[in-house]
């Protein structure tokens, strides 16, 4: 008997997107530099599996990303997580910490400035321990 394997939704150079037979969005960043079209196609394909999926639950896999620059940061603020909240339901992040400590930093400086949005997010460098919590938040 096969196991089931997550869907694929989006894969380009940036990263990919996948619906996670646990119930809930997989982004995972590649590694490298980002071109700001590829990632905001990415990130806008995230926000439309949320919203199609209904959970609000997404694990975000930052272990290989390259640091945010700063003009992502500003889109990511003001412009893709607000829509992600109220367009796609998004409510839960788990989040697996860049190696990087300048991705990390630049990450940090983004959950800081989102403290006022309606959103969780926890940061994990286990992914087990992300999925268990992730998991915990849709039974909860």
């Amino acid at each position: 008997m096969n196991s089931p394997v997550n869907r694929l939704f989006l894969e380009n150079a940036v990263g990919r997107v996948e619906e996670d037979v646990h119930g809930f969005i997989r982004l995972q960043y590649h590694p490298g530099p980002r071109n700001s079209n590829s990632w905001q196609a990415l990130m806008q394909h995230a926000k439309e599996l949320l919203a199609r999926q209904g959970r609000g639950l997404m694990l975000i896999d930052q272990q290989r990303m390259a640091p945010f620059k700063p003009a992502e940061q500003t889109w990511l603020l003001e412009q893709w997580l607000p829509s992600a909240i109220v367009d796609g339901g998004y409510r839960y992040g788990a989040i697996l910490q860049a190696h990087d400590v300048f991705a990390r930093l630049a990450m940090d400086t983004v959950r800081t400035q989102a403290r006022d949005l309606h959103l969780t997010y926890r940061y994990f460098t286990d992914e087990a321990a992300a999925v268990a919590w992730l998991l915990a938040q849709y039974k909860a």
